[in-house]
């Protein structure tokens, strides 16, 4: 049985690394860290999942590490905006870590609304990490059940 000869290219070998140094840059969430170095220099951006109900719009905000006093949420002309900042929990001890993926630093998300929801009913809640953000449609803009007569 014969075995294959790799052959060793430097060229090959540092093209590769460009090429990986480049996809980290890009989609370093994604990717992920190939040689060590510290990558919470990204930014930050905490995912949202929308749904709709009969009765109006329902945000979901994953907000690991937050409370509710680190958060700010406005709605303004129909543009509802989250903003908020996860710090680093020990400045002081960064250099002694190895590895930091976590991201951190400020963020704001903004999610432009359909204009028949009531900005006046709107509530917001807070529990184990996830921001829950119910704004409900306008009366005329909900389901109803048409009789016939």
């Amino acid at each position: 049985m014969s075995r294959g000869v790799t052959r060793w290219s430097p060229a090959g070998d540092v093209l590769h690394n460009r090429v990986n140094r480049l996809l980290e840059q890009a989609f370093g969430d994604l990717v992920g860290s190939t040689e060590g170095e510290e990558v919470s220099n990204r930014r930050w951006m905490p995912p949202v999942d929308i749904a709709e109900t009969d009765d109006g719009l329902v945000l979901y905000a994953e907000l690991p590490g937050l409370s509710k006093d680190d958060l700010e949420i406005t709605l303004e002309d129909n543009v509802l905006t989250l903003r908020g900042e996860r710090r680093f929990a020990d400045e002081e001890a960064r250099e002694s870590y190895h590895r930091i993926e976590r991201a951190y630093g400020a963020f704001h998300r903004s999610f432009h609304l359909p204009a028949n929801v009531r900005s006046d009913g709107v509530q917001a809640s807070f529990a184990d990490g996830v921001l829950r953000i119910d704004v409900p449609k306008a009366e005329e803009a909900k389901p109803r059940k048409i009789e016939i007569s």
